[in-house]
């Protein structure tokens, strides 16, 4: 294993690709106690149309994370879940719209903890009775979330924004996508994604690397399989599809988001993008900015008001909001702050408060096990090492986040979802 040494950061990061094509990531941290692993694939519930051996195949929205659900179950009737935590793990798992990522935490037993990750998510075990059985439970939690404000505005968000990308659907699918699929669709699904070299493992703790490689050459199938490629349909303009959409729901105010689309950088490129995109975010809206303090003194915004750059499957959405009675003043009040930095640009001494804030949050991070391996499994898939994010971030200038909000955040390419309090 290659290792490299971060010294800003006071860590160490061990990289291998194991000749199946896994990638692993292995961070060393001598006397502590803990221990965490995550098992990710790249693949999400955007991940709908893909060409495996020259064959293109389409499946039904919520595959994905279908398979999620039943990937804790095993030929012998166990449960991968109750064995974990049997054994003193502390497991779980999530799909997001590109990945699918596996993990626990433990303070003991983590050898068997990690054979056991492994093996399970390797060995997919499905029938037709237990996929109708997962069918109902999903349809239920499908659709309680139809009911949830947070989502609806969300999806109906991203709606407004992407005419072809599956991002727009929801990850969990729908009560009649979710009947299409079958235990063959499930099998196909994880021969195709769940391949070491659509993969990666990341691990934190006490451990050698090396014997972590060694557990993983063990337990993982031995040959390299090529990787699926996944069509997220004809690309998408730098444009919304429509401007507003307005739902009412049981909420107590007026709920909203304001979006944009981001043209994705690719590679190396993608990490810097997401930090210039995070720094100009803070200073456009976050709770030290200028035009945060204005609307907040004239109550047109409150303490839910917040703001992310989300990077998934390809894609990437700024997204701002929170509760206000009057989102569309909000909106019309973004778009002169941005008018303004175009014309006045950003104040250079801010910047580097932005900066120090954004060092101070990543280095309190590196205390938490989970964020570091999720973080680098996510890197994995989109070409870059989370661990060069500090100091990528010095050479970011007020004049790449002033390019960032005048063209990412002109007015024309932003879309506002709104929930209003039904009557």
């Amino acid at each position: 294993m290659e290792s490299k040494t971060y010294p800003r950061i006071g860590e160490t990061l061990f990289s291998a690709r194991l000749p199946n094509g896994l990638q692993l990531r292995v961070v060393p941290k001598a006397g502590f106690s803990s221990y965490y692993a995550v098992f990710a694939t790249n693949y999400g519930g955007a991940h709908r149309r893909f060409t495996l051996e020259g064959r293109t195949v389409d499946t039904p929205a919520g595959v994905a994370h279908f398979l999620e659900h039943k990937m804790f179950d095993l030929p012998s009737g166990d449960n991968a879940l109750n064995l974990l935590s049997a054994n003193g793990a502390d497991p779980n798992a999530f799909t997001s719209s590109g990945v699918t990522c596996y993990y626990f935490q433990c303070t003991e037993k983590f050898e068997e903890n990690l054979r056991m990750l492994l093996h399970f998510v390797s060995t997919p075990y499905f029938t037709p009775e237990t996929v109708r059985k997962e069918q109902g439970i999903i349809g239920q939690e499908i659709r309680m979330g139809e009911d949830d404000p947070g989502s609806a505005i969300y999806y109906n968000l991203l709606g407004l924004l992407y005419e072809h990308h599956p991002i727009r659907d929801r990850v969990a699918g729908t009560v009649e996508s979710i009947a299409q699929i079958s235990a063959q669709t499930l099998y196909d699904c994880h021969k195709a994604f769940y391949a070491p070299s659509n993969m990666c493992l990341v691990v934190e703790g006490d451990v050698d690397p090396e014997r972590i490689y060694q557990i993983a050459r063990e337990e993982l199938p031995q040959e390299e399989a090529e990787p699926p490629r996944a069509d997220f349909g004809p690309p998408e303009g730098p444009l919304p599809l429509s401007p507003l959409r307005k739902e009412a729901m049981a909420v107590s105010a007026p709920q909203f988001y304001i979006g944009a689309k981001i043209p994705v950088a690719e590679g190396p490129g993608a990490l810097r993008q997401h930090l210039t995109a995070q720094l100009a975010l803070r200073m456009l809206a976050g709770r030290s900015s200028a035009f945060y303090a204005r609307l907040y003194a004239q109550g047109l915004l409150n303490r839910d008001f917040d703001y992310e750059a989300d990077f998934s499957a390809g894609t990437g959405t700024v997204i701002l909001g929170g509760e206000s009675n009057e989102p569309e003043q909000v909106l019309e009040e973004l778009k002169k702050e941005v008018e303004r930095i175009g014309r006045e640009g950003l104040d250079p001494r801010r910047l580097e408060l932005a900066k120090r804030s954004s060092l101070g949050a990543r280095l309190r991070g590196l205390e938490d096990f989970d964020n570091v391996c999720i973080s680098l499994a996510m890197g994995l898939f989109e070409g870059y090492c989370s661990f060069d994010a500090a100091e990528l971030l010095e050479s970011i200038q007020a004049a790449d986040c002033e390019a960032f909000i005048r063209e990412v955040l002109a007015p024309e390419r932003l879309a506002i979802s709104i929930l209003t309090p039904a009557v």
